[in-house]
């Protein structure tokens, strides 16, 4: 790409999410390498993904032949600015950590002087992967996929990025075997002040989230990875709502009603003040664990699927205290991705064919 850049303060627009004095790495300008779509060329049957927000279409550079995704977004999709914005947030995620796909900065088309966003291709979706998967996951490959996904969960909020959309359609399986987190059109820095909005796909939204909490944090994230968890173990999302009281109640249906004590801030809610009194008493206990049973899931791992699925948001495992967990300590000694290789360039035969 050519050495122009675009310089911008970290959360240029957009809802945030953590009430916190900036660190001093959240208050650098960051810079994404702007680059022109003449240096690559578009693939047969290139689109990877369309919507109202626009379209995902799989290329390949020219000069080195790696294969990239290219983000155009339309203006239902927020424009240049957005894209402008994701790009930041997604630089800012991806610098250092292989379990978020890397960004290759941003490209101009001469013609009309569109943006488009360029990531590395990083596989197929973990939802098509699970499509494709006759039975259910083994407890050993949940855990392998969870240490990474935590574990690239870790480094992005250690960058200050809150996701706020993990689920399985964002969640790439690359040839490598690596899950990588993509999709940062939802994503929000941490260093801007509340109140946040709602955001995040239904299934996978947490509990504070539905219930309209105005400042949430980098939490909401690791309640969404617990429900990948149950996701990979039982094959569906555990809680399947068809609106924001019907996800909660599908919610509590699972997880109990959380007491005064469990969770004081859930009986000042509407909510909880319609709810009704039967299903006050017949929510009162946890069935998760009906639902992934020691065949399933050891008791160690439950302890790490109920930790993350917990309606508290003060007293849910973090991304970074789920991997202190002695569960990931039965593990063979994990192996991080390899830096980026250098492609070699193609030949002047090759970007001919």
């Amino acid at each position: 790409m050519a050495a122009a850049c675009v310089e911008a303060a970290p959360a240029a627009a957009g809802v945030a999410l953590h009430r916190t004095t900036a660190q001093p790495a959240a208050r650098k300008r960051m810079r994404v390498a702007m680059g022109t779509t003449e240096d690559y060329d578009y693939e047969d049957a290139c689109r990877l993904g369309e919507g109202a927000f626009g379209a995902v279409i799989r290329a390949r550079h020219r000069r080195t032949g790696r294969a990239v995704a290219m983000k155009y977004l339309g203006e239902d999709g927020g424009g240049q600015a957005e894209l402008l914005r994701e790009s930041l947030l997604l630089e800012a995620a991806s610098a250092g950590n292989p379990f978020v796909v890397a960004s290759r900065g941003l490209a101009r088309d001469p013609a009309t002087a569109d943006l488009c966003l360029v990531m590395d291709c990083g596989g197929v979706t973990l939802r098509d992967a699970l499509r494709c998967q006759p039975g259910p996951l083994p407890e050993s490959t949940v855990r392998a996929a969870m240490w990474q996904l935590l574990e690239g969960a870790k480094r992005m909020h250690a960058a200050h990025i809150v996701h706020r959309d993990i689920k399985p359609h964002n969640i790439l399986l690359g040839d490598d075997r690596v899950l990588r987190l993509c999709d940062f059109g939802l994503a929000v820095h941490m260093s801007e002040p509340p109140p946040y909005g709602q955001a995040g796909t239904l299934w996978y939204m947490a509990p504070e989230v539905l219930l309209g909490m105005p400042d949430y944090d980098a939490l909401v994230d690791a309640w969404s990875l617990g429900c990948v968890m149950a996701q990979l173990l039982n094959g569906e999302a555990p809680f399947q709502g068809a609106d924001e009281d019907d996800q909660l109640s599908a919610i509590v249906g699972v997880l109990g009603v959380p007491d005064d004590k469990g969770w004081p801030w859930f009986w000042s809610t509407k909510f909880a003040a319609e709810m009704p009194e039967m299903d006050k008493k017949r929510c009162k206990t946890s069935i998760l664990r009906c639902k992934c049973p020691e065949t399933k899931l050891s008791e160690e791992g439950f302890q790490v699927l109920s930790g993350l699925l917990t309606c508290n948001p003060d007293k849910r495992l973090t991304a970074a205290a789920a991997l202190k967990h002695p569960w990931f300590a039965k593990m063979d000694e994990p192996q991080l991705p390899k830096k980026d290789e250098v492609v070699a360039p193609l030949t002047k035969r090759q970007r001919l064919q």
